[in-house]
C-alpha cells in the first residue's frame, strides 16, 4: 500500500495536458475500425487475436508526433484506448457470433441483421467497461505492486519511449506493407497456395504442412517459443498420435459422426477427412475441459476480487485529483440497468428475461475474473474462451430446463454467450489501459468514456465485416474455418439436442486432465489439438525465430530487449496487413462480373498466364521458400533495427 501512495505519475495529477480531444477521438476510431477487422479476419481463420494496444500506440505516436506535429502523451494514450477497443469487441464478436450464420445455413433461416449484430456488440462491450471501472481502485492502484498487467505497462514503456516514435512506427509499416503485398501475391493474384500440404503415405493417417502466411508468423512471434510450443505439441498429439492410431485400428468400422467406414474415409479424403470427423471433436472436448479447470484454478483470486470489489463498490475516495477521477457510480448503475432492460425489450436481440438476468450475473462475474487474470498472464493469455464456454453449458441448460428448446433456445443461448465472451475481453482490455493510464497520468474517466467511443465505432463496423467476410467465403470453408465460433456452436448443439459424440468430446477431456497434471498449460495444448496443425506450424516458426532472438550470444540484455520490441511491432505489421488485403480480397470477391467476380478474375490472371504455377508440387515448393523469405526478413529486421538504434 505504501508503494502506490508514493507512485508518481509520469505527468503530474497537477498537470493538465491536451487528452481526449477531436484528433485523439478521429485517430482513435479509425484504428479501432481497422484493428477490429483486421483481427476479425485473423480470429475467424486461425481462432485467435492479439491485443492492439501497443501498435495503436505506436501508429498514435508515428501520426500526432511526426505529421500532425503534436506533443502530447494522454492525447496518444487517449488514441490506444479508443483503438483497441476494436480488437476485444472483435474478439468477442466472432468467438461466437457466426455459429448464427452457420445455423442460417443449415435451417434455411435469414442471417442475423447487421442491427442485431452491432446491438449485442455495443451492449457486451459497453456492460464489460461499466463492470470494470468499480475495480479500478481495488486492482490497478491498490495492487499497483501486485498486478504486473504486462501489456498495460508495455504500451506505458512504448508511450514514454515517445522521441522514438517516429522509428518505431515505421517498423509497424514495414511488416503491414510486407505483410499486405505478401498475401496479395499468394491469395490474390495466386502466384501459390497459401496452404501447404503433404500427406505421409508411410505413415497411414498422418500429414504435416503450413499455411505459409505473414499473421501466423507474427502471431507465433507475439506469442513465444513456449505458447507455440504447447500449440505446436497439441496438433502432434493429433496429427501424429491419435490419427494414425484411429486408421490403423479403425478398418472397416463405421464410427459416428462419420456415415462411412474409417478405411473409406480416409481413402476418399485424406488426413483431413480424419480431423474433421474425429480430432475436431476431440479438440472440443479438450478446450472445453481446458476452460473450465482454468476457471476452477482461479477460483481463490475470482473470490477475492470479488469480495473487494463489493466492499469498495460505490465507495471510492472523494476527490478532485485528476488522475483519481471514474465516471460516477449512479452513471454505472443506471447504465448498467438500462442495458439490461435494452437486452431483454429490443426485439432483434433473441433473450428473454431471464437471459438478460443470467447476463448481468454472468457478466459482473466474469468482468471480475478477466480484470484480474489479464493483470497476471496479460490479455493475449486470457481464457475468454472457457469463460465463454462454461457461460454456454451453464445458460443452454437453464434454457432447456425452463422449455426454451430448439431454434429459438440455441440462438438465445449464442447471444448470451456472445455477450458474455465480449464483455470478458473488454473488461480485460479496459483493466489493461487503464493500468498504462494509471502509469502515464492519464485521466481515468476520459479514458473510461474513450473505451465506451471505441466500443460504438467498433460495433457498428464489426457486423459489416463479419458479412463482408461471410458473403466472401462463407463461415466453416477452409479460408475461414471460424474454429472458436464453431466449437461454441457444436456445445449448444450437444446440451440442447444430445448429438454430440460424447465419446470423442470425453477422451479430449481426459487429455486435458493429463496435460494438466503434467503442469503444461492445457488451453493453449488444448487449442493446438483442436485446429489443424496447418496453423500451429508457422506459429512455431514464429516462436523459434522469437527465441533465437531472446538467446542470442554476445549481446547485452539491452540489444536483446530491443531486437525483441522491433519484433513484436513489425509482427504486429504482419498480423495487420495481412488482416486488411483479407478484407480487401473478400471484397473484391462479392463484386459480380461476367458471371463470377473480379476477386476470381485476378486469381487466375497469373496461373493462366504461367501453367506452371497451377502444379499443386510447385506450388508448394514455391510457398514454402516465399515463407523462408518471410521468416528470415522478420528476423534480419529485428537486428537490423537494433544495431541501428544502437549506433
Amino acid at each position: 500500500m505504501n508503494e502506490n501512495k508514493e507512485f508518481k505519475p509520469f505527468v503530474p495529477a497537477n498537470k493538465t495536458l491536451p487528452e481526449f480531444t477531436a484528433t485523439s477521438i478521429i485517430l482513435g476510431i479509425i484504428l479501432a475500425v481497422i484493428f477490429g477487422g483486421a483481427n476479425a479476419y485473423l480470429g475467424l481463420r486461425v481462432g485467435m487475436t492479439v491485443s492492439a494496444s501497443i501498435p495503436a500506440a505506436v501508429l498514435s505516436m508515428g501520426i500526432i508526433r511526426m505529421i500532425l506535429k503534436k506533443d502530447s502523451i494522454l492525447e496518444n494514450n487517449m488514441v490506444q484506448t479508443i483503438g483497441s477497443a476494436g480488437e476485444s469487441v472483435a474478439a468477442g464478436t466472432i468467438f461466437t457470433l457466426p455459429a448464427l450464420f452457420l445455423w442460417a445455413g443449415e435451417w434455411g433461416t435469414s442471417s442475423p441483421s447487421l442491427i442485431e449484430i452491432a446491438v449485442i456488440a455495443f451492449i457486451g462491450g459497453a456492460l464489460g467497461i461499466l463492470f470494470m471501472v468499480p475495480l479500478r481502485k481495488a486492482l490497478i492502484v491498490q495492487e499497483h505492486g501486485t498486478l504486473p498487467y504486462p501489456e498495460g505497462k508495455a504500451c506505458a514503456e512504448v508511450l514514454m519511449a515517445g522521441e522514438e516514435g517516429g522509428s518505431k512506427a515505421s517498423t509497424v509499416f514495414a511488416g503491414l506493407g510486407i505483410a499486405a503485398a505478401y498475401k496479395f501475391i499468394t491469395d490474390g493474384l495466386k502466384t501459390f497456395p497459401s496452404e501447404v500440404h503433404y500427406e505421409i503415405p508411410a505413415y497411414r493417417g498422418s500429414g504435416i504442412g503450413m499455411d505459409v502466411l505473414p499473421a501466423l508468423l507474427g502471431v507465433g512471434y507475439i506469442c513465444g517459443p513456449k505458447i507455440s510450443s504447447y500449440l505446436f505439441c497439441g496438433g502432434i498429439l493429433g496429427w501424429f498420435v491419435l490419427m494414425p492410431l484411429i486408421v490403423l485400428f479403425g478398418g472397416d468400422i463405421v464410427m459416428f459422426p462419420a456415415d462411412v467406414s474409417i478405411e473409406t474415409l480416409y481413402a476418399d479424403g485424406g488426413s483431413f477427412a480424419i480431423w474433421t470427423n474425429y480430432i475436431k471433436y476431440i479438440g472440443a472436448g479438450a478446450v472445453a475441459c481446458g476452460g473450465v479447470m482454468s476457471l476452477i484454478k482461479s477460483l481463490p483470486l475470482i473470490i477475492k476480487t470479488f469480495r473487494e470489489a463489493m466492499k469498495g463498490f460505490g465507495t471510492g475516495d472523494v476527490t478532485d485529483e485528476r488522475t483519481n477521477q471514474d465516471l460516477n457510480i449512479k452513471v454505472i448503475l443506471i447504465g448498467i440497468a438500462i442495458l439490461t432492460l435494452a437486452i431483454w425489450l429490443i426485439p432483434v436481440i433473441p433473450i428473454n428475461l431471464f437471459g438478460a438476468l443470467l447476463i448481468v450475473i454472468f457478466g459482473f462475474f466474469f468482468a471480475t475474473v478477466s480484470s484480474r487474470m489479464v493483470g497476471l498472464v496479460g490479455s493475449s493469455n486470457n481464457p475468454v474462451s472457457g469463460m465463454t464456454i462454461a457461460t454456454l453449458l451453464v445458460s443452454t441448460i437453464a434454457l432447456k430446463a425452463t422449455g426454451m428448446t430448439g431454434q429459438p433456445g440455441m440462438t438465445a443461448a449464442i447471444a448470451i454467450g456472445g455477450v458474455i465472451c465480449i464483455v470478458a475481453a473488454i473488461a480485460g482490455d479496459t483493466s489493461q489501459d487503464l493500468k498504462t493510464g494509471y502509469i502515464l497520468g492519464a485521466t481515468p474517466k476520459k479514458q473510461q468514456i474513450g473505451e465506451l467511443v471505441g466500443v460504438f465505432a467498433s460495433s457498428l463496423a464489426i457486423g459489416g465485416v463479419l458479412y463482408l467476410l461471410h458473403l466472401a467465403w462463407g463461415y466453416g470453408t477452409p479460408q475461414l474455418p471460424a474454429p472458436q465460433a464453431t466449437l461454441m456452436k457444436m456445445i449448444v448443439e450437444g446440451v440442447m439436442d444430445g448429438n454430440l459424440p460424447w465419446t470423442l468430446v470425453g477422451i479430449g477431456a481426459f487429455i486435458a486432465i493429463v496435460v494438466e497434471i503434467l503442469g503444461i498449460p492445457v488451453l493453449p495444448f488444448a487449442i493446438g489439438l483442436y485446429l489443424p496443425i496447418h496453423l500451429s506450424t508457422p506459429m512455431m516458426v514464429g516462436g523459434i525465430v522469437k527465441l533465437i532472438v531472446e538467446k542470442k550470444k554476445n549481446a547485452s540484455e539491452k540489444e536483446k530487449k530491443d531486437a525483441d520490441a522491433n519484433g513484436i511491432l513489425f509482427s504486429s505489421g504482419l498480423i495487420a496487413g495481412e488482416g486488411l488485403v483479407g478484407i480487401f480480397l473478400a471484397i473484391l470477391a462479392i463484386i459480380p462480373y461476367n458471371g463470377s467476380n473480379i476477386g476470381d478474375l485476378v486469381g487466375s490472371f497469373l496461373p493462366g498466364a504461367i501453367p506452371v504455377l497451377a502444379d499443386p508440387n510447385v506450388g508448394n515448393i514455391i510457398g514454402l521458400i516465399a515463407f523462408a523469405l518471410l521468416t528470415f526478413s522478420l528476423w534480419s529486421f529485428c537486428y537490423r533495427k537494433s544495431k541501428k538504434a544502437k549506433g
